[in-house]
């Protein structure tokens, strides 16, 4: 049987009898595959036995008169050549609001961008230069970024107003470049940062399809939490990870509120929120502290009538026990070919360094073997000053030009000031450096035996952490694993 006309008929190796291959041969266009599904959808083409009809063909191009290069523009620098820039910008406070937003013709744009000769991309010109010099940029970065301010100067319905961030998000589309227009933008003063932070993209995939009322019930809770709020219940800003927690957590039991046809948060009882709750575990913990926070603001708000968390008793976190690694996974990834996953790694094994602190690091950290952090003066380990200058020479060699001030840098980060992210490099490495931290934390614990001001000043934990850490001295199967392996010093 035809899979797609469903004739009994013999079929070939697509699935599809005779006329449905000439079918979709008629209809197919050059340099295309074949679309049976899409070629028989609508009916076929009958024609007689052995009388094949001829297959349209492309007719090859003639070659057209040969056009002569356009003129060059009269500009204030001359004949075709661009201006001085101008030495101030007046700035229109007023945007042109769009009626009908229409893509624009892409040939017709490049066109135009090619010619544009505005005072403002004058302007930015001469700051792209600067930045070009002091940042160490690319010829091809360079004429990359001044491309795309012509691009952004010609898609502007409002020539002389500040440009928005979300404007130049939209430049891949042309290929235009991004995070070095905006760095650009806003040294000119000519930035108007309106791109959403990450949370608030994450809580609007989470909450897109909620009802408008419960929607705005939680718009009114993320605010409080990402930049706190001043009157009473007086909350301070969480951290964005926090607050992701939070969302990550409450979100199954928000869900299954509006599945269930509520529209409004203030609608939810105390017994629906048990109803709501994993039987045990971390993610009923989380859960509850979510969803405590998110009626407690409601209701200080006079957004809902009753808090259905009030009285209700919290669930504690189940505490983990470090565990030790393995050994020759660490000394696998010390010997890495990488160079910064080799200093990464050895900066957390021998000095349990956070993540955090490992990207946040500068070059003027490290001064004669020693590491200066936090008013502290930590001699490095001499396993950690050879992968020191390991990772130098490579990064002098990868990015000679490179003024980003940090250790670490990579492709991205080298022609800029900021910090690379907390996931470089672990993203390359087979080890978690939380994971390799609690390994090097609990290795001085077992050989110190335990004294618990040394531990708390050495890594700048709190009690209740180094209570946690002292725990393991009793612990059988540590202590055992602990006599396995000899030395408590991860490899050199």
């Amino acid at each position: 049987m035809c899979d797609y006309c469903r004739r009994e008929s013999p079929v070939g190796e697509q699935g599809a009898c005779r006329l449905c291959l000439e079918q979709a041969r008629m209809l197919q266009e050059p340099g295309r595959a074949l679309d049976l599904a899409e070629a028989n959808a609508h009916g076929q083409q009958l024609y007689f036995a052995n009388m094949h009809f001829q297959r349209r063909r492309t007719r090859r191009l003639e070659p057209g008169p040969r056009k002569r290069p356009p003129k060059p523009r009269k500009t204030p620098g001359g004949w075709g050549r661009p201006g001085p820039a101008p030495s101030t910008l007046t700035v229109s406070p007023w945007f042109q609001t769009v009626l009908i937003d229409m893509p624009p013709d892409a040939e017709v744009l490049r066109r135009r961008a090619l010619a544009e000769d505005s005072e403002l991309t004058r302007y930015c010109a001469a700051i792209v230069r600067e930045h070009a010099e002091r940042f160490g940029w690319s010829k091809r970065q360079r004429n990359d970024v001044i491309r795309s301010l012509r691009l952004l100067q010609t898609l502007r319905d409002t020539p002389a107003a500040k440009i928005r961030a979300s404007d130049v998000l939209q430049l891949p589309r042309y290929d235009g470049n991004i995070v070095s227009t905006i760095d650009v933008l806003a040294a000119a003063d000519l930035l108007i940062d309106d791109r959403p932070r990450p949370i608030e993209t994450y809580f609007t995939n989470k909450t897109s399809d909620l009802p408008p009322v419960m929607r705005q019930q939680l718009e009114v809770w993320l605010t409080i939490m990402i930049d706190g709020a001043t009157t009473a219940p007086r909350q301070r800003a969480r951290d964005p990870l926090t607050v992701r927690v939070h969302v990550r957590a409450i979100a199954p039991a928000i869900t299954a509120w509006a599945e269930a046809g509520h529209q409004s948060l203030a609608e939810i009882t105390a017994a629906q929120v048990r109803a709501a709750l994993p039987e045990n575990g971390s993610q009923r913990a989380l859960m509850e502290r979510g969803l405590r926070s998110l009626f407690k603001n409601l209701k200080a708000r006079k957004l809902i009538f009753a808090n259905p968390m009030r009285g209700m008793k919290g669930t504690a976190l189940n505490p983990t026990v470090p565990l030790p690694m393995d050994t020759a996974l660490v000394r696998q990834e010390l010997n890495s070919a990488n160079p910064a996953v080799a200093l990464a790694v050895a900066l957390v094994a021998f000095h349990a360094l956070t993540a955090k602190e490992v990207s946040e690091l500068l070059l003027t950290d490290t001064v004669d073997g020693k590491l200066r952090l936090n008013g502290r003066s930590i001699p490095l380990a001499q396993p950690v000053r050879d992968r020191l200058a390991r990772w130098l020479d490579h990064r002098s060699r990868t990015w000679p030009n490179s003024r980003n001030p940090h250790l670490l840098i990579h492709q991205k980060s080298a022609p800029r000031l900021l910090a690379a992210s907390r996931r470089y490099p672990w993203k390359q490495c087979a080890i978690r450096p939380q994971a390799l931290r609690e390994d090097r934390i609990l290795a001085e614990v077992h050989a110190t035996g335990g004294d618990a001001r040394r531990i708390s000043d050495l890594f700048g934990l709190g009690i209740e952490s180094t209570n946690r850490y002292l725990d393991t001295l009793e612990h059988a199967d540590l202590a055992a694993a602990r006599e396995d392996v000899p030395g408590t010093s991860p490899p050199g």
